[in-house]
């Protein structure tokens, strides 16, 4: 970092540290929130998120079959962890999860599945402890255990600097160094405290304005971009703005990945608020459409399924399994035998039943240990809807 990269309307200030590589700088955020004025614009946008937000989670409160939610915090989890260069697709994370076997890119798909359990804990979490401190720590412990980064203390705060550039970069010419640990303690302590009490500015622009502080001071050695994102789904839980964890806002992130960077290191140097937040409204617009869409398709096709096997048979083991398909759209006799409770015979007879009605196809080519996918249910996960 360089000191004339930063101006007079940069929120926080710049320190000179020093270490085996020499003398170099971080910045230290202000506390929040920062002295803004909401542009015209900026307005406009949010009263578009506002009401993008409020029908998503509207249609969320009325699913009637809980399980589709994991359809949609799967899409979060895979969106996020690409961000961070992970290499797996919603589908291949579906496959890994039914048999986790003779697959070369086991790391990146247990991270991705890391990720979508500590979003389940966190949520569930939230039910008996506030978002706060022990509850980041907790949720990235569960983010970041058995995957690379795990010898990085996962549920603990750095002891040391780290920085925001290439492996092996001399911090003087990272892009972003954050505060150093003493100051960063004090910043969780002061974000700590402003998330703990309700802010007068609106919910969504609060959420804009708390990512980016966590994302500044970078309070990890690992999984920092992860937990920042993951933390605003649980934001917008626990301020009653979406019940349900069905908006994957890291996919618009992901495809303006570069921008979104840039917007976040702009409010650093510039003290660019207005930009930042007007971009992240629209991704939760733009975000709130395309899973509301996706809400209307999935229910209207676990109805016509419903009723294609209702005409075929009365099992009530075969509505169970239709189900279980929703919330993850493969299968293999094993999974069906454990998770219903049944013979392997049933198991394959139920299979046999779904194949013929078209839910379900053999994706192995084996002739042991086979799994079947159910492809209009993933192709309707993967179709982004405006």
């Amino acid at each position: 970092m360089r000191e004339i990269d930063f101006d007079g309307n940069a929120p926080g200030r710049l320190t000179k540290e020093s270490g085996i590589h020499g003398s170099y700088l971080a910045f230290v955020p202000n506390r929040l929130p920062p002295a803004i004025e909401l542009g015209m614009e900026t307005i406009r946008r949010l009263a578009d998120a506002e009401r993008a937000i409020g029908e998503l989670d509207g249609i969320g409160r009325l699913i009637p079959n809980p399980m589709l939610i994991r359809s949609f915090i799967r899409r979060e989890a895979v969106s996020s962890s690409r961000i961070e260069g992970t290499v797996t697709d919603v589908e291949q994370l579906v496959l890994f999860e039914v048999d986790q076997t003779d697959d070369d890119q086991r790391d990146d798909r247990q991270e991705v599945l890391n990720y979508m359990n500590a979003l389940l804990y966190g949520i569930d979490r939230l039910k008996t402890l506030p978002i706060s401190l022990r509850l980041i720590r907790e949720v990235h412990e569960r983010l970041m255990i058995g995957v690379r980064g795990e010898d990085k203390t996962p549920g603990a705060f750095r002891t040391r600097q780290n920085m925001i550039g290439r492996i092996g970069q001399n911090p003087a010419e990272a892009r972003f160094v954050p505060p150093p640990v003493a100051a960063m303690n004090e910043a969780l302590s002061a974000l700590e405290a402003y998330m703990a009490y309700p802010s007068e500015l609106p919910v969504l622009v609060d959420l804009a304005l708390i990512h980016y502080q966590f994302e500044t001071i970078h309070p990890f050695l690992d999984g920092n971009g992860r937990l920042g994102r993951l933390l605003i789904t649980l934001l917008l839980n626990e301020r009653g703005r979406l019940k349900s964890p069905i908006l994957d806002l890291s996919s618009y992130l992901e495809i303006n990945k570069d921008v979104y960077m840039d917007h976040l290191l702009a409010v650093s140097r510039r003290g660019e608020w207005n930009a930042w937040i007007v971009f992240f409204l629209d991704g939760v617009t733009e975000r709130s459409k395309i899973a509301i869409g996706r809400c209307e398709a999935l229910l209207k096709l676990w109805e016509r399924y419903k009723t294609e096997v209702h005409k075929r048979s009365r099992s009530s083991g075969l509505l169970k399994m239709l189900d279980k398909l929703f919330e993850t759209p493969a299968v293999s006799a094993k999974t069906i035998e454990r998770e219903l409770k049944v013979t392997n015979k049933t198991a394959q007879k139920m299979i046999s039943e779904l194949e013929t009605l078209g839910v379900l196809k053999e994706v192995t080519g084996k002739s042991r240990n086979r799994i079947y996918l159910a492809s209009e249910i993933m192709k309707t996960i993967k179709t982004d809807y405006l």
